[in-house]
């Protein structure tokens, strides 16, 4: 047996893990760090990268289930005839739905998420099929009674499955800023003026166009025919919304002598903005005046689902009641049995016609505690009251009304509160029609997620 190449007393002495790491020359720790620049091709589809419980996913099937024959009906590309092939109107709607409820309201903002830069969610919506902000914006648009008829739609599918019911609605509106600023309104003599100007605008275009293209060709020309025409075309737009402006301007100073008559004070001269002209100047929940629109929203007190929509340019809530029980009774063939409004829609008029049409008001009388203060009944009947008006003033005196009405903050003002955190605080739109159809919008994506809720609620139920 050979000895072994080292004996015992020959072996070093093995160095702790500290004193090995002291021993090793200084330098940079080598580590693994994150590429995420990194070009790598991935095998996996759309639907494998997003997740299976993705809330895009309900929005392209709940958009999926509804009547779109409107947009359909307007597509001229059929089997068996020539054209280019449209794009799906259920991914147009889908895309605004989700934009929407993402609190997204820019057609150039949407088209840039669709985009290879985009975001996953809609460009799984798309699935490979193009868009641009030019087509997002022309479909929202001008789309003005399919808007209203798929509201219309939704509700009367949720009222058909028993899901909605139109016994009590809850109605508030909300102010929202148009898409306007205050140096933008002007008094008739300098609209006047506004317009000679954009009229002269519109004239040196069309001789600069004229001699353009008599040039020969070859020769430079400083525009191009796109930048020509989309040049021409805005000048037209302005003089059109100056135009606009004018008449509009010519309507508030009758009104406001109208009133100035009745309340014997002189008028102020009225002001209209050139750039969104049927916008008024209004006060806002924080106290200010800025340019608005006055959004309307009827909701069932039972679902919090929106059964009505409205936009005007009215500052007060005084009479937009009775139209809206109008509108539910023409999209549904029903009129509410019950209207909670706060204070401000609680005018004698509106009462009186409110019973007239059969719904009974709930809404808070007017200087209540003053009354009580003076010793004085606020519930009883006034000298001159009608039928109607003594019946609300004693109704409003029950604890049962009490109750009831305390249902309307927790639907119309959850509506108004959930619109608000989508992102409804400014038009991105102009024109009162426009602007409702931004409304309707809202109104639409808030009905798809409830009714899937309430879907939902009745399946577990059903187990």
């Amino acid at each position: 047996m050979t000895s072994p190449l080292f004996g015992p007393q020959d072996l070093p002495e093995p160095p702790t893990p500290a004193q090995a790491a002291q021993s090793m020359p200084p330098g940079q720790p080598r580590l693994r760090v994150p590429q995420r620049d990194q070009v790598e091709f991935r095998w996996a589809s759309l639907d494998q990268l997003l997740d299976p419980d993705h809330p895009v996913r309900t929005v392209w099937a709940a958009v999926c289930a509804l009547d779109l024959s409107g947009w359909l009906r307007e597509i001229k590309a059929v089997e068996g005839h020539v054209g280019r092939d449209a794009t799906d109107p259920r991914l147009l709607v889908a895309l605004w739905v989700y934009a929407t409820l993402k609190g997204i309201a820019s057609a150039r903002e949407l088209d840039r998420l669709c985009g290879p830069d985009g975001c996953l969610p809609f460009q799984w919506l798309c699935g490979g099929v193009t868009v641009n902000y030019s087509m997002l914006a022309k479909f929202r648009s001008q789309g003005g009674e399919k808007w209203d008829d798929l509201l219309t739609h939704i509700v009367a599918t949720l009222v058909n499955g028993g899901l909605v019911n139109l016994e009590r609605v809850a109605q508030d509106g909300m102010k929202v800023r148009a898409n306007a600023g205050k140096s933008s309104f002007h008094r008739q003599g300098s609209l006047e003026e506004a317009l000679e100007a954009a009229r002269q605008q519109v004239e040196a275009l069309k001789k600069l166009a004229e001699q353009e293209n008599s040039q020969a060709e070859g020769e430079p020309r400083p525009r191009t025919k796109a930048q020509r025409s989309a040049q021409a075309r805005a000048a037209r737009e302005r003089q059109g919304r100056i135009e606009e402006a004018m008449r509009q301007c010519a309507e508030l100073q009758q009104q406001k002598e109208a009133r100035a008559k009745q309340g014997k004070y002189k008028a102020d001269e009225a002001r209209a903005s050139t750039t969104d002209p049927e916008a008024r100047t209004m006060k806002m929940a924080d106290g200010g005046t800025r340019p608005g629109y006055n959004v309307q929203f009827a909701t069932d007190t039972a679902t919090g689902v929106v059964l009505g929509v409205e936009v005007n340019n009215a500052g007060t809530d005084g009479s937009q009641l009775p139209p809206m029980l109008d509108q539910l009774e023409e999209r549904y063939e029903q009129v509410p049995d019950e209207a909670l409004v706060d204070g401000g829609f609680a005018t004698i008029e509106t009462i009186e016609q409110a019973d007239a049409q059969g719904c009974t008001v709930y809404a808070p009388l007017k200087n209540e505690k003053k009354q009580q203060e003076q010793g004085k009944d606020p519930y009883a009947r006034k000298p001159g009251d009608s039928a109607a008006v003594a019946n609300w003033r004693n109704r409003m005196g029950t604890e049962a009304a009490k109750l009831i009405y305390r249902l309307r903050a927790q639907t119309a003002e959850w509506v108004n509160a959930q619109c608000r955190n989508r992102g409804l605080w400014q038009m991105p739109v102009r024109g009162q029609s426009r602007c409702r159809i931004i409304a309707l919008l809202y109104a639409i994506a808030h009905n798809l997620v409830v009714g899937g809720r309430l879907r939902a609620e009745v399946a577990r139920k059903a187990i």
